[in-house]
């Protein structure tokens, strides 16, 4: 089969690989129907997450059709239409039983593109199956699907439970991509005063102001100024990190409220400075988290109920045949416009989309 394989810092090829195969009776194999990029898939070939070798095939996010499974499967049968997660559960470790499943400890958690050959392939062993991949009803389109395998639980998960999201907050979101754009939409959910989405880019911004915020900072024109002018030098309830890097993370703790949540979601390649001389005294909480994908039965009825709008976070589509030419147009975000970039199998993705 073809897959997309890290072969080292930079350096990605779309090239073949073996099929992949039941190793135990917990597998599934699924075949790719639509595939997403993540930005942990950019960190990750940036060198940012070195787990991962050189031969991996990356991914962590698809939906597909179940062919093969093993023989204690019980939840899923070949022929049956599948979320898969971006954690997979063993089910039996403490973390598991907890329902912290990117704990687990008995060989799941982030392992799907990190650990093991992942899901940027036209098939893809999945394991733990019964609890690691969720049956779809056919009214769920794949391309809306597909975002429910990391972005959605992600950010309601590590940003807005983590951050402890209330009725009448001024919620902070730094940074506008798939991540931020989701952490919006869901935190939304909770009735918040107002929501102020921060980022470089002006396309993002508008985005963010399409899907719910009430307000946009660019990055580099004071957003803590405007926090402050709208809280009344308070500072924000909340405020989540979904991009990554050191200064983001900083600007955060810059604009909290004493007594306030700061949710980091960004994946970070390097240490980012804990200016504890300034917080120490501001009762400020500080949080951090890999999603366990325990809201995703949640977020799955609410999109099967039409509850939660995707609408215009796939902004580009690709065949799986294209998937180093969507890897560059992903990576060029600022110039692209891209936001999730999606792939399916002939017969499930057209051509490129354009962009929102």
């Amino acid at each position: 089969m073809k897959a997309l394989v890290f072969r080292g810092t930079g350096r990605v090829a779309w090239q073949d690989v073996p099929d992949p195969a039941v190793k135990d009776a917990a597998d599934a194999i699924v075949r790719v129907d639509a595939v997403t990029l993540c930005g942990t898939d950019l960190h990750i070939v940036k060198g940012d997450v070195p787990e991962v070798e050189p031969g991996r095939v990356l991914g962590h996010e698809a939906v597909g059709t179940v062919m093969e499974t093993g023989d204690d499967v019980r939840t899923v049968r070949p022929g049956d239409r599948v979320l898969i997660s971006c954690i997979s559960s063993c089910g039996r470790c403490r973390f598991c039983r907890e329902r912290r499943y990117g704990q687990c400890r008995g060989g799941g958690g982030w392992v799907l593109g990190h650990l093991i050959d992942g899901t940027q392939a036209e098939y893809v062993r999945v394991p733990f199956a019964d609890l690691s991949v969720h049956p779809l009803p056919n009214a769920v389109d794949a391309y809306d699907a597909v975002l429910l395998a990391d972005i959605f639980p992600t950010a309601y998960e590590v940003g807005v439970l983590n951050g402890r999201v209330r009725p009448g907050d001024t919620v902070v979101v730094v940074g506008a991509g798939p991540i931020g754009l989701a952490a919006i939409i869901t935190a939304r959910l909770y009735s918040p005063g107002r929501i102020i989405a921060v980022d470089l880019d002006g396309s993002r911004l508008a985005a963010a102001r399409r899907l719910g915020a009430d307000a946009t900072a660019h990055a580099d024109e004071g957003p803590e100024q405007l926090v402050a002018d709208l809280t009344d030098g308070l500072g924000a309830d909340v405020v989540m990190e979904a991009v990554g890097v050191p200064e983001t993370f900083e600007l955060c703790t810059r604009m909290v409220r004493p007594g306030g949540r700061v949710a980091n979601i960004g994946v970070h390649g390097k240490p980012a400075a804990l200016h504890l001389e300034d917080l120490w005294i501001k009762d400020v909480t500080l949080t951090t988290g890999l999603v366990d994908t325990s809201s995703t039965p949640m977020l799955l009825r609410m999109t099967a109920a039409g509850r939660l709008p995707t609408d215009g976070l796939v902004t580009h589509r690709f065949d799986l045949a294209r998937m180093e030419e969507a890897y560059d147009v992903f990576g060029r975000a600022a110039e692209t416009g891209a936001v999730k970039v999606a792939l399916g199998a002939p017969g499930v993705a057209g051509d490129t989309a354009p962009a929102a």
